[in-house]
């Protein structure tokens, strides 16, 4: 199984955010701009299968007050997609993969050939890329096509489309056609083999886990605490009126109002990033998918 991650992620939640109209597009670019300029942890991106906008922030509350600046200041009309949060996938055991791409298209076909050991890297090290093989094997200018091809697939893996994490990948041995490589094809070849360690390597999904402590009135601690572990919550301290614990970020919306409903208003919560751990999910669950599709 996958280690947990401490690391600070660059976003947590990611919501799609969809204009209602052709000036509400061209003003939403705009403003989005400048928010992203003023704020380094709110990112902007395109789903490129959907082609929507994708907002991403460290927290539900987060991007709520930059969904309301787009409507109260820039006066933007759009639909809002479900809140989603930002998942991660991990290799979780060394595999060894070999890919060979090779089609024939006269007069000239593609051929690349690679082999590659992949395995879990140290949590928060990232992604690391070592060419171990021959020069006469994979010439070095093939090599920006293999990593790119890794590239593309450590932005998507193969659970449900989540970006991978703390992945090492040591290319071993390689072939190559005078004629028919090039870095287009080492591309391709690079990419596949990779996909296809990942699902080897039994790739896992890793959710995020927060630390949450609840300030309350000794009266409505007991409901507290009941309400934190039907949200997958683990207790880690109480003392007096302060409880600490850990709770699954996805399990968090919407926290504010049913802690205000739980105390009569008189708790209150602060909430920060502890670690990512694997997702515990029954094999026959739908996998979760990244935030595309708007809100009824």
């Amino acid at each position: 199984m996958a280690d947990d991650i401490h690391t600070q992620p660059p976003w947590l939640v990611e919501v799609a955010i969809e204009p209602k109209s052709g000036s509400d597009r061209e003003r939403l670019g705009i403003a989005l701009a400048k928010l992203a300029a003023e704020d380094p942890s709110f990112r902007v991106s395109t789903d490129h299968e959907s082609g929507q906008t994708i907002l991403k922030g460290m927290g539900e509350l987060h991007l709520d007050a930059k969904i309301d600046i787009l409507r109260r200041t820039y006066k933007i009309d759009a639909n809002i997609g479900a809140l989603q949060v930002a998942f991660r996938e991990c290799i979780t055991r060394r595999v060894d993969v070999k890919y060979t791409h090779k089609t024939v298209i006269s007069p000239k076909g593609e051929f690349a050939h690679v082999e590659f050991v992949v395995e879990p890297n140290e949590p928060g090290k990232g992604f690391e890329f070592i060419s171990k093989a021959a020069g006469d094997a994979v010439p070095a200018e093939y090599i920006p096509g293999v990593v790119s091809g890794l590239n593309s697939v450590m932005g998507s893996g193969v659970v449900a489309g989540f970006p991978v994490v703390d992945v090492k990948v040591q290319l071993v041995d390689g072939k190559h056609h005078d004629v028919d490589s090039s870095p287009v094809a080492f591309e391709i070849a690079s990419r596949a083999a990779f996909r296809e360690a990942l699902l080897k390597g039994k790739s896992v999904l890793l959710e995020p886990i927060m630390k949450v402590e609840v300030v309350t009135p000794e009266e409505h601690a007991d409901a507290v605490i009941g309400d934190l572990n039907l949200r997958r919550g683990q207790i880690r301290s109480r003392n007096a009126n302060v409880i600490k614990s850990t709770v699954p970020l996805i399990n968090m919306f919407g926290y504010v109002n049913s802690l205000r409903s739980i105390s009569q208003g008189r708790a209150t919560f602060t909430m920060q990033f502890d670690r990512y751990t694997p997702v515990p999910l029954p094999e026959d669950d739908p996998p979760f998918r990244p935030a595309i599709g708007m809100r009824a």
